[in-house]
């Protein structure tokens, strides 16, 4: 494995998982002396269980040199970061094409690489040639982990996309690695060839992030007339060309995937000269960017129309439940924006604390989530951690000043809430009446 982030910890963990013998290489080395003592750099449920239990089996090591990874394995997954391009909505590939010319330098004729980095379609065609000079053969493989999902998507996952350019090979060897999930789960593999690959990863995110700004538009418009954005899902969800999932209106998608990948996935298209195929993406980063600001309003409204000088609770700074990746974090940007409009900003998440504490040293943080609602003007639910969902609406009505609240992702039972003399506004659903539903 070459690069130990998210993708390729997790990836390097569930394959010694499966019996094959693994090593992992870094430039951090600090990062590399953390897993070899099997630390896991960031939360991810199972993963530092698996890492442990490999590494004391011996199936997996850690490498100090990229030499010493690549002489010890045949197939070499390439599991770098592809960030977005500052002040641009483009990929940034450097650190996928410095790990592709470096592993071209030394890898052994009748290697495989093995590409797992979301890129821009045609990276891999454009890279091949680089790795066949070299005796070896190129696959692009992408990856499709949700975080706090991420071991099970690896071993048991929906399908296995593989492509290949079948004059050059390589294609046994990484169907050799993930015989045993297809054995045991009868797994569909999808053998392609390089730009199929590349656009099955961007097509998916691009199919997700869309299907959730669809539900914020219509939240958008049941709160102009009153519908109820929750009935609304539900009653479509039942359609099953529709489904149920990633219906949940709310705060909106961010990470560090779905945003900068449907930017990325324009950014190609224009370069590709079909633009106007992928304009709509646009209204689809739009609508998830308003969901923010709008649940800034609602806090500014239950607040007398002024935050200033307001004591604001936030639960909730991941980007998602059962993560502490605040990449591009809805939360955190809602706790920024009402920052800045001279609220007192108190905030608290299970796991996600130290990273925000570093990115944004100026909130003030919490020890749990009572600490942080402790004479609370108003609190607001963004990250949907199932201790939040479970919160007693009367037990932290004692301690809060006022009892309202904002459920910027819809998660709480809202019947509950009014019940407990609770004011709740929520994103698409019906105000200020307060009915119970």
């Amino acid at each position: 494995m070459i690069g130990t982030g998210y993708l390729g910890t997790t990836h390097a963990a569930a394959m010694a998982e499966l019996g094959h013998e693994v090593a992992a290489f870094d430039v951090d080395a600090g990062k590399v002396a953390r897993l070899a003592r099997g630390e896991v750099p960031f939360y991810e449920p199972g993963l530092p269980a698996l890492l442990t239990g490999n590494l004391a089996r011996g199936r997996l090591r850690l490498c100090r040199s990229l030499r010493e990874a690549v002489d010890f394995a045949e197939v070499h997954f390439v599991c770098v970061g592809t960030p977005q391009r500052a002040g641009e909505y483009a990929a940034d590939l450097r650190f996928v094409e410095a790990a592709m010319s470096e592993i071209a330098a030394l890898v052994r004729p009748g290697a495989s690489v093995v590409g797992k980095s979301t890129v821009p379609v045609g990276t891999a065609a454009r890279l091949a040639p680089m790795i066949t000079a070299a005796g070896a053969s190129l696959v692009w493989n992408p990856e499709f982990l949700r975080e706090g999902l991420a071991v099970a998507d690896t071993l048991r996952p929906d399908r296995i996309v593989i492509g290949v350019d079948r004059a050059r090979g390589g294609l046994d060897a990484v169907e050799a690695v993930y015989a045993p999930i297809v054995r045991e789960h009868g797994t569909p593999t999808i053998v392609t060839d390089f730009a199929t690959a590349e656009l099955v990863k961007v097509a998916a995110n691009a199919f997700l992030a869309t299907k959730i700004s669809f539900i914020n538009a219509m939240a958008e418009v049941c709160e102009a007339t009153g519908a109820d954005v929750t009935q609304l899902a539900d009653a479509i969800g039942h359609d099953a060309r529709i489904g149920h999932r990633f219906l949940r209106a709310g705060l909106g998608f961010g990470g560090g995937c779905l945003p900068k990948d449907i930017r990325a996935f324009m950014a190609r298209a224009g370069e590709l000269g079909v633009d106007e195929a992928l304009t709509f993406l646009k209204n689809v980063d739009e609508i998830n960017q308003r969901r923010r600001q709008r649940t800034v309003d609602l806090a500014r409204e239950l607040c007398d129309g002024s935050l200033a000088g307001r004591r604001v609770a936030i639960l909730g700074l991941a980007f998602k439940p059962d993560s502490d990746d605040i990449r591009d974090s809805p939360a955190l940007d809602v706790a920024m924006r009402i920052r800045r409009e001279g609220a007192l900003v108190r905030a608290y998440d299970p796991h996600a604390i130290a990273n925000a504490r570093i990115a944004y040293p100026g909130l003030d943080y919490a020890i749990s989530e009572i600490d942080a609602c402790d004479g609370a003007d108003v609190v607001l639910l963004l990250t949907e951690w199932e201790q939040f969902r479970a919160l007693d609406p009367s037990a932290l009505k004692r301690v809060v000043a006022r009892p309202f609240l904002v459920d910027g992702r819809n998660a709480l039972p809202r019947r509950l809430w009014l019940e407990q003399g609770w004011e709740v506004r929520a994103l698409g659903r019906p105000h200020p009446d307060q009915r119970v539903t």
